[in-house]
């Protein structure tokens, strides 16, 4: 049988509350009710927009970044909790599959955290960037392996990367092995210069024709009074503007309705997962057009810990320990190898038959 299915999917570009501890919620409160209003079921807001992403990084010394790098501590999410409790309630209240970047405090650290709500409100994947980028090392931790997961959604397989995960191959291969459909991209907006907007849009289109899917992708906007509150010099406040590339891809590379790449709004579009198929029948990147025999990705995909026990029956990954109750010659290869202090990153296995 033919893919009859038809999904309509929104990407928001909207502007952080940068003062209020909850009115970047309310922002995206809102947001989803309007999309539910023009009959949306699946809708993506921009990188850790909840509160806020940590603009005052890129632009300060981290001598100068400790008051604002507490304040995002105080207002950061914690899951589950409140913010995401309230999440929960729209998505299950307007049937509406929401993903949504936030700040998660995890104790004494924050991480860059991509949710994927069902549209019965459950959480079905809450996922950490695995590497934050040149500034946001200072701000966030790293995530692990099993946040590399594609999730059955009730409009079909999702997967979630944010920001330069896209330049990161292996990641997206893995996404891809997973065969999503629909892939939530998110970056920050408002960042770098026009430069980085066309980069975002090589990245995106490429990734939507590599891995035959769907690619929605939103980033933030600021306000040039938020610009102003943010830097008080008018040299740095360039580095607070362009960069935003809001846009939904068809598995074919092309822009399914026009980008948003200044001010607030958001793109509503009809996919058409038929093209799926269309795509993939001529390059399936993961299937026909593959060589597993030569080139295959061995992943790690087990959370990671700061202390294991050794009673448990499965143990999460540590640094230097591959241990796992079904050994398998790869982790055990794997494991042998002389790595560092992370075990976190996936790796090429180079076959030798």
């Amino acid at each position: 049988m033919p893919d009859q299915r038809k999904v309509r999917v929104a990407a928001v570009q909207i502007a952080p509350d940068l003062e209020a501890p909850t009115g970047t919620l309310d922002r995206v409160l809102a947001a989803i009710g309007e999309a539910a209003g023009k009959g949306v079921q699946f809708i993506v807001f921009p990188e850790t927009f909840v509160p806020w992403y940590p603009y005052f990084s890129f632009v300060r010394p981290p001598v100068q970044s400790g008051a604002e790098h507490i304040r995002l501590y105080d207002h950061a999410v914690v899951v589950p909790g409140p913010v995401t409790e309230a999440v929960a309630q729209a998505a299950k209240r307007h049937a509406m599959v929401v993903v949504l970047g936030v700040n998660e405090r995890d104790h004494g650290s924050l991480y860059n955290a991509q949710l994927v709500f069902d549209a019965d409100g459950s959480l079905l994947l809450k996922r950490r960037k695995l590497t934050p980028t040149f500034h946001e090392r200072m701000i966030w931790g790293q995530g692990d392996g099993a946040g590399l997961k594609v999730v059955e959604t009730a409009v079909g397989r999702v997967g979630a990367l944010a920001c330069w995960e896209h330049y990161n191959p292996l990641a997206r291969y893995a996404l891809m092995a997973q065969h999503e459909e629909i892939h939530a991209a998110q970056f920050p907006g408002s960042l770098v210069g026009p430069i980085f907007g066309d980069q975002i849009e090589v990245t995106i289109r490429h990734h939507a024709l590599e891995s035959g899917c769907f690619v929605v992708n939103a980033t933030g906007w600021l306000s040039e009074e938020q610009i102003a509150a943010i830097s008080p010099d008018e040299g740095l406040r360039k580095g607070l503007r362009g960069g935003c590339m809001t846009a939904i891809v068809s598995p074919e590379g092309s822009h399914v309705v026009p980008p948003l790449t200044s001010g607030e709004g958001m793109l509503v579009a009809d996919l058409d997962m038929a093209l799926i198929v269309k795509r993939k029948r001529m390059m399936d990147s993961v299937g026909h057009y593959a060589r597993p025999e030569l080139l295959s990705l061995l992943i790690d995909d087990r959370p990671t810990a700061p202390m294991i026990s050794r009673n448990s029956s499965r143990l999460p990954a540590a640094a230097g320990d591959m241990s796992d109750e079904s050994p398998d010659p790869a982790r055990a290869a794997l494991g042998d190898a002389d790595r560092a202090a992370d075990q976190r990153v996936a790796v090429l296995r180079s076959s030798t038959r």
